[in-house]
């Protein structure tokens, strides 16, 4: 009888591992649908030299990783909503990869095999919320996860962007020119990201990883136009709304 449960229990739990694996699955997670699909968002804080540089920091030694929810995932089209709660909110232009295969403890060598694709993106930062958090060691989550805080292009695929770290960087607000960079100035690469992050925890298929602004983010108010760009690949524009 004892055998005979635990055979019981080994099938079942082979089922729910099958539907986990189903769950997640290339064919299931449509990369071009991975707005709809995403369900979590990391981004990589102070990961371009120049802003080290501008504040006088220390290189990190790791990455610096922080969570921001699916939620404040828009596309063009929609708006970007300055919450009443947050008195100054920033713009951060940046590279997104899109996991395309499910992964865990990847190392650098194989990291790029599990990229799906990549994107353009904002990382909207309510830098009131963020520099309290800072100077007390709490979590970013509240100043860089309200809804709208993420806005991507469509998704590029690995053989329309061969080197990701070649890239140029460009952002407007109210046509005028507020930053601008190249992706190889990131501190850490993709790979060295992926390696970092799926050591901690499962990446998933439409998981998304922003890699890092380029100096010169600056406040924006209700009624501004953002327009910025990868390359010659990618333009989109959004206009700031007050909640």
């Amino acid at each position: 009888m004892m055998i005979t449960c635990k055979i019981y229990e080994q099938q079942e739990e082979d089922r729910y591992l099958g539907r986990r694996t189903m769950a997640t699955d290339d064919s299931k997670c449509k990369l071009e649908s991975f707005v709809t699909y995403n369900k979590k968002i990391l981004g990589a804080g102070l990961n371009y030299m120049d802003i080290i540089k501008s504040r006088h920091l220390p290189i990190p030694e790791e990455p610096i990783l922080f969570l921001k929810p699916s939620t404040s995932l828009i596309q063009e089209g929609q708006n970007i909503i300055i919450p009443k709660v947050f008195s100054k909110v920033a713009h951060e232009v940046e590279l997104a990869c899109v996991i395309g295969r499910r992964c865990r403890n990847v190392s650098k060598g194989s990291a790029m095999q599990f990229v799906g694709g990549y994107c353009l993106a904002l990382d909207m930062t309510a830098q009131c919320s963020l520099q309290v958090a800072r100077s007390k060691g709490l979590p970013w989550s509240l100043g860089k996860g309200f809804d709208t805080s993420t806005p991507v292009s469509r998704l590029f695929t690995p053989d329309e962007i061969q080197d990701p770290h070649k890239l140029e960087l460009w952002l407007k607000v109210n046509g005028n020119i507020r930053q601008t960079g190249n992706t190889g100035d990131m501190i850490f690469k993709i790979p060295d990201i992926i390696e970092y992050a799926s050591k901690h925890m499962t990446l998933e298929p439409c998981d998304i990883i922003l890699t890092g602004t380029p100096g010169g983010a600056d406040p924006v108010a209700a009624g501004d136009v953002i327009e910025c760009g990868l390359g010659d690949l990618v333009e989109m524009k959004f206009e700031v709304k007050a909640e």
